[in-house]
């Protein structure tokens, strides 16, 4: 469940930031919606290095795309010439 605070409680920030735990960040309200959230540090480096990785995926796809993608049957062929044990 959620563990939402009004930004009022911020008055007694440590009580707040007590709360804050990996996997369970608090979120902050101003005027009765949604504004702040304060969250473990290794919850936040995940998300940066989940965010990243996502983006490179795509400029992969993208790539991909432009320039041609190999079919599987392509790949096994290159990896066969590549890596065949030499006779």
């Amino acid at each position: 469940m959620p563990n939402i605070k009004p930004i009022s409680d911020l008055r007694s920030y440590t009580a707040v930031l007590d709360e804050v735990a990996q996997g369970s960040p608090v979120f902050l309200t101003k005027n009765g919606r949604g504004r702040y959230v304060i969250q473990d540090i290794s919850d936040y480096e995940r998300y940066e290095a989940e965010k990243t990785l996502l983006a490179q995926l795509d400029y992969g796809k993208r790539v991909a795309y432009e320039r041609g993608a190999l079919t599987a049957e392509q790949v096994r062929g290159v990896f066969s010439e590549r890596f065949a044990p030499e006779a």
